[in-house]
């Protein structure tokens, strides 16, 4: 099976360009604690949980940020790091006929850049690969020593609509979701490492997973699509990643959502009917102004510039 490196798009789905209409999809998150550099482990771990969503009847499976490597990589990030034609990747694309995967990796671009991504595999092919565009080097943070930012936003059609990727801190943008909804994403998945801080008042809620959900919520009611935040769990580096996974609905309501702190599936079953629905009551993408936000946006860039 020929891999397209160039776009991540086989040319026999060249005809996609027109956008894809969503396609009634039962879609799991695999929430899982990868081993910390160890990819044949890692690999192993997505096919029981591939297996696993196969039995649930899920038509794709979504994995967090870089779940076939562990998060707190550094200067390791240049050892675990493969490219598109790897063996840890051929396995999962192999499998990706039963079910389509979302996985994350260090990805070995071919003028050795080292960049975190996750890939898109459907029918024994690769569609897309997105680069996580903005990396984190602040707080417990220090992806920029070691890695390069991605330079792109695309949403990709598949065979159960256009979605689109966009890992972690790459939410935290609202122009990553402005570009991702634009592009006519009606899916779009948030793969996550993101580790428990703080605490939400009197609820003792972990004040990040009170922030994430709040922000999956609000885009998904904002941008009138489904989202699926796919966090992982477990500890590295004495930092813990707390899960909670969530899958939502375009009314902003929760489809499914995992426990605290231990590896799980969930899933829920996305149709076109709530989708209909949703921006019929709310026309919120229809009432967008691209044109008026692309020309204002050129001119803060010249006026910054001057």
């Amino acid at each position: 099976m020929r891999l397209v490196e160039i776009e991540f798009r086989p040319k026999k789905r060249s005809d996609w360009q027109v956008k894809a209409r969503l396609r009634d999809v039962r879609i799991g998150i695999a929430q899982i604690n990868p081993v910390l550099g160890d990819i044949e482990a890692n690999v192993d771990k997505h096919l029981e949980f591939i297996r696993r969503a196969v039995d649930d009847k899920c038509g794709l499976v979504v994995f967090p940020e870089l779940s076939l490597t562990g998060y707190v990589l550094e200067d390791l990030s240049y050892d675990v790091a493969v490219d598109i034609k790897s063996s840890a990747i051929n396995r999962l694309r192999e499998c990706s006929g039963d079910v389509s995967i979302i996985a994350g990796f260090i990805h070995h671009t071919s003028d050795h850049q080292f960049k975190i991504a996750s890939a898109y595999f459907e029918d024994g092919e690769i569609v897309h690969v997105h680069h996580k565009v903005y990396l984190v080097t602040y707080g417990l943070f220090d992806e920029g020593r070691f890695c390069a930012p991605g330079d792109r936003i695309r949403a990709f059609n598949t065979k159960f609509g256009r979605q689109a990727v966009l890992i972690c801190e790459d939410l935290w943008h609202p122009s990553s979701m402005v570009i991702a909804a634009g592009d006519g994403a009606d899916i779009i998945h948030a793969p996550a490492a993101s580790p428990g801080r703080g605490v939400s008042g009197s609820s003792q809620q972990l004040g990040s997973s009170r922030t994430w959900h709040d922000l999956t919520r609000t885009y998904s009611q904002m941008f009138v699509n489904y989202g699926t935040f796919a966090n992982r769990v477990g500890y590295e580096d004495g930092i813990n990643y707390y899960g909670l996974s969530q899958i939502v609905g375009p009314d902003g309501a929760i489809l499914a959502e995992a426990p605290a702190d231990e590896e799980c599936l969930i899933a829920a079953d996305l149709t076109d009917g709530a989708l209909r629905r949703a921006r019929i009551s709310t026309p919120l993408r229809r009432d967008e102004k691209l044109e008026l936000t692309i020309e204002e946006l050129r001119r803060i860039k010249t006026e910054r510039s001057q």
